[in-house]
């Protein structure tokens, strides 16, 4: 069932300029193909107005926070809009309770007042709503009364600023939505308890990007000059679900190979022994667009997730494009979900033993193993996904209507 020419808002905790690539903007991209897609920024807290104001984040929402007139950034995809709200008082601190509660739904009123006036000013009509995992406004799609609701689980929440009052706020989403979209098999079966039409649709990559690596004419990232090869690379966010102890045993047992992480590293885990290992290089972040630069310059890409109830939900968006530059992946085993999806490609790893020896193996790689490799990375682009995410939302869409019809 086709999905063509409809309104789409997605309102998504993902600023659509992040510095990494996220699930929720890149499905964004893709449904504006086919439709008419109004994309929710994160509202900036009244916190980040005054701590980012010189830079480039805040200066391309200047002009929109208080224009209700002007609240729209064209991107450059005819059909997709960013809607900038005013700034919104930061309150994740609150206790959980009936203040904090008061205070959310400030906040979604705050929000819902800019959407609205999108809505009346553009003339959207009979639209699907997305919450694209922004569990921190659980009510907000009852403010704006659209044709479906639809909840984007795109992760686990985990982190102390997401459990603090997260948990309690994601169930309420996923209990009142009609739809809920999830990640991984683990996150789907768990949404499932709290509504029966929870679904799994797997991310996926966007390989056009990820196969410039393979253009003999590009030439490697800058970040990777200096560094002796064989260098074994990791490209994303260096946080809580990387094994530590793993990758400080793995980095030991190879003195002969480098180690260089691309991205920025948290706070929380900036002095981790391991990172400071003679064989290990920390970049710090680099733009997506650089992405296929950095890959060029890996022997191995490789994904080191500590193996946890946590990291069984995660579908992680680097699997895909690490496959669809055709370079040699290895990862820990921490969701036995990926292997049904990358069909004996992928090496999965327990120990840092095993992790040695695969990459052993993969410094010796082949043009037919290469091909295999972008052949299941071919399967999983984004192209495929959003018809997958189409299908489901025209079939939940025709439901609701054909259910309004019979009242």
């Amino acid at each position: 069932m086709q999905l063509k020419n409809r309104n789409i808002i997605i309102f998504s905790q993902m600023q659509f300029d992040g510095r990494l690539e996220s699930t929720n903007y890149t499905m964004a991209r893709h449904l504006a193909k086919n439709n008419n897609v109004y994309y929710v920024d994160r509202p900036f807290t009244w916190k980040d107005y005054f701590k980012f104001k010189n830079t480039p984040a805040f200066k391309i929402r200047k002009n929109h926070f208080f224009s209700s007139a002007n609240s729209i950034i064209q991107t450059d995809l005819t059909n997709l809009k960013i809607v900038i709200s005013p700034p919104v008082p930061s309150i994740n601190m609150l206790p959980e309770g009936k203040i904090y509660r008061l205070a959310v739904r400030l906040n979604e009123l705050i929000v819902a007042s800019r959407l609205r006036k999108v809505i009346k000013q553009y003339n959207i009509h009979d639209y699907i709503y997305i919450n694209s995992y922004n569990y921190t406004y659980p009510n907000f799609h009852n403010l704006i009364k659209p044709a479906l609701t639809v909840y984007h689980c795109v992760d686990p929440l985990v982190e102390a600023y997401q459990t603090r009052h997260g948990l309690i706020s994601e169930d309420i989403v996923v209990k009142s939505v009609d739809l809920v979209i999830c990640t991984s098999k683990e996150l789907r079966n768990k949404k499932l308890k709290l509504n029966g039409n929870s679904h799994f649709i797997p991310n996926a990559a966007n390989i056009n990007h990820s196969q410039k690596a393979l253009d003999a004419k590009l030439p490697v990232a800058s970040v990777l000059s200096g560094i002796n090869k064989p260098i074994i690379g990791y490209f994303g966010n260096i946080e809580r679900r990387i094994d530590y102890a793993l990758i400080k045993e793995l980095f030991e047992q190879n003195p002969d190979k480098n180690f260089v992480f691309v991205g920025p590293v948290d706070e929380d885990y900036k002095d981790m022994p391991a990172l400071y290992l003679p064989n290990v290089f920390l970049t710090g972040a680099v733009p997506y667009e650089q992405l296929p630069a950095v890959l060029k310059g890996f022997d191995v890409a490789i994904i080191p997730f500590k193996k946890d109830d946590v990291s069984s939900s995660i579908f992680p968006l680097k699997l895909f494009e690490y496959l669809g530059s055709g370079k040699p992946t290895i990862s820990s085993n921490f969701n036995s979900d990926l292997e049904e999806f990358t069909k004996g490609t992928v090496a999965f790893c327990k120990t840092a033993r095993e992790f040695t020896i695969a990459i052993d193996e993969a410094l010796n790689d082949t043009p037919e193993l290469q091909q295999k490799r972008l052949a299941v990375a071919a399967e999983n682009t984004w192209e495929h996904r959003v018809i997958e995410i189409e299908n489901l939302l025209a079939l939940n869409l025709d439901k609701k209507h054909s259910g309004l019809n019979e009242l």
